[in-house]
């Protein structure tokens, strides 16, 4: 198919900014919301939504903690139990990345035959999973029509029964859960270079620095169930080579390089499209990263038959490492209020902080959890943010911590009372010196969430983050009164503390969280 000249244009007119809701929140759905409905629960997951949030959240926390967050990945789509644990590290990863406020959805079509055309729901406004109701980005995906609409078209057969959109979709309920996003899952066909080059300059001016893009995609089938027996020893190794000779030129935004190899090696890697759309899409500063590997044949031990996973993510442009002094962190845990901490919780969270530091400070190997003991009460092991503060005569010494509820809170203050006394980019390393004279703040944190305006924000009992152009700041609800700052001299700070001009504040894409967090100090 020759090269369409995609009218960037016409996409920016119709693309009208529309206010996200809140993922799995049925109450903001109308009796005239129109359901893109999930159709394999109960086949391929479970459709009991309670049974599935809680397999989704184990494979959620026991993912590893990205070290960036993410603005697009590679994820595959076989059954949780088997590609589950693989996929939650990008979704986890995807969740770092507190700007993220839409996801375009790259699935493709196993069944239906679809040449040179995208498949997109033309009228229906909220996605419906076991996990409840997530909104279309309905102005995206009418505008994307409209731009090329003999490029995107509606053929509904192609979401019916097809794995690649609705394994992902609950994945990202849970993943982002409290969060305000929209989603535009487009199913693509059998497209060639020029489809997806034109698909691309359609798709690209929707990247606002808050959308995020998704590749649904296994790799290798291998065995003669799929037709592909490149090989019939050392399976396990060769399988690995064979995928990351695909993974290597995924990882370095070369896509051509990637179709090469797809053709030389007869690969059958389901979702080369989507990939191949995704690396198009790509800002050239955004790194990839290979998060895991893993394939059925490894959880099962059965190779004869089996398919490779992979959990590839490219960084959010200019974002702030995932858990570091601005406080960006982790992945979307529970959501809700918790009860306040006894004094005696307070006491034992202060103890563990001074005794890390000291035990680093000596040399001293560091002593586990479970072996200091420590009376650890059922608040003191419930998933929550903090951060750790050190100050000397009443100036700061470092702080750092996570604000999403990902980890027991006395895992957390554990980690990071080390972290700030040694980790924090702004100091040197703590010395044994200095150590006498510290005093240790704690501040144990509520779940953040979305504000429609910076208005909203109450100084005294918020705690904030700024997010624009993939930049992100932090101030504990502290920071206002200690300094005597109003709403807007704290705004202020805040934006250049996220290396952002003094008045971004004001722009009216900026987004905004808020938290409120108990405050206790040695």
């Amino acid at each position: 198919m020759n090269a369409r000249k995609a009218t960037a244009a016409l996409l920016a007119g119709l693309l009208l900014a529309t206010p996200g809701c809140r993922a799995s929140e049925d109450r903001d759905m109308t009796e005239h919301t129109s359901f893109m409905e999930s159709n394999l629960a109960g086949q391929w997951y479970s459709a009991d939504g309670a049974r599935l949030r809680r397999e989704l959240d184990g494979y959620l926390r026991a993912a590893p903690m990205p070290a960036h967050p993410a603005m697009a990945a590679v994820l595959p789509h076989a059954g949780f139990l088997y590609s589950g644990p693989c996929a939650a590290a990008g979704a986890r990863a995807l969740s770092a990345w507190t700007g993220l406020r839409r996801v375009i959805l790259l699935g493709f079509t196993h069944h239906v035959e679809l040449p040179g055309r995208i498949s997109l729901p033309s009228r229906d406004t909220a996605y419906r999973s076991p996990l409840g109701t997530v909104p279309l980005d309905r102005a995206a995906l009418d505008a994307l029509a409209a731009a090329e609409p003999g490029l995107f078209v509606d053929i509904p057969v192609t979401r019916h029964g097809e794995n690649s959109i609705e394994l992902i979709v609950p994945l990202l309920q849970a993943a982002l859960d409290g969060r305000r996003w929209t989603l535009v899952p487009l199913t693509l066909g059998q497209l060639d270079a020029d489809d997806l080059d034109a698909a691309a300059h359609v798709i690209a001016p929707l990247l606002d620095g808050h959308t995020a893009v998704v590749a649904s995609s296994d790799f290798t089938h291998y065995g003669d169930r799929f037709g592909y027996v490149p090989f019939r020893d050392d399976i396990p190794a060769r399988l690995s080579a064979l995928d990351h000779g695909a993974i290597a030129p995924i990882l370095a935004h070369d896509a051509a390089a990637f179709d090469a190899y797809c053709r030389e090696t007869s690969a059958t890697i389901c979702g080369q499209d989507p990939i191949g759309l995704l690396l198009r899409l790509l800002p050239p500063t955004a790194t990839g990263r290979e998060l895991a590997y893993d394939s059925s044949g490894a959880r099962t031990g059965e190779y004869d038959s089996c398919v490779s996973y992979a959990a590839l993510a490219f960084d959010a442009p200019d974002a702030p490492p995932a858990s570091d002094a601005s406080g960006a962190s982790g992945t979307s845990g529970a959501s809700g209020s918790f009860s306040p901490l006894a004094p005696s919780d307070k006491h034992t969270l202060l103890t563990l902080a001074r005794t890390v530091i000291d035990e680093a400070l000596h040399g001293d190997a560091l002593t586990e959890l479970d072996d200091m003991s420590l009376p650890l009460t059922p608040a003191l092991r419930e998933r929550r943010g903090a951060f750790v503060t050190l100050t000397i005569d009443g100036e700061l010494r470092g702080c750092i911590g996570e604000i999403l509820p990902r980890r027991p809170l006395v895992r957390v203050v554990a980690d990071h009372a080390l972290s700030a006394a040694f980790e924090d980019p702004r100091f040197p390393p703590l010395t044994a010196a200095e150590w006498p004279s510290v005093r240790i703040e704690i501040s144990a944190l509520t779940p953040p969430h979305p504000v429609d305006s910076w208005r909203d924000i109450q100084i005294g009992r918020h705690g904030m983050t700024l997010s624009l152009h993939g930049r992100m700041a932090v101030f504990l609800p502290q920071v206002a009164p200690e300094q005597g700052w109003d709403l807007e001299t704290t705004l202020t700070y805040l934006a250049r503390k996220a290396g952002l001009p003094s008045d971004a504040w004001r722009d009216p894409t900026c987004r905004f969280t808020v938290f409120e967090a108990e405050v206790f100090h040695e």
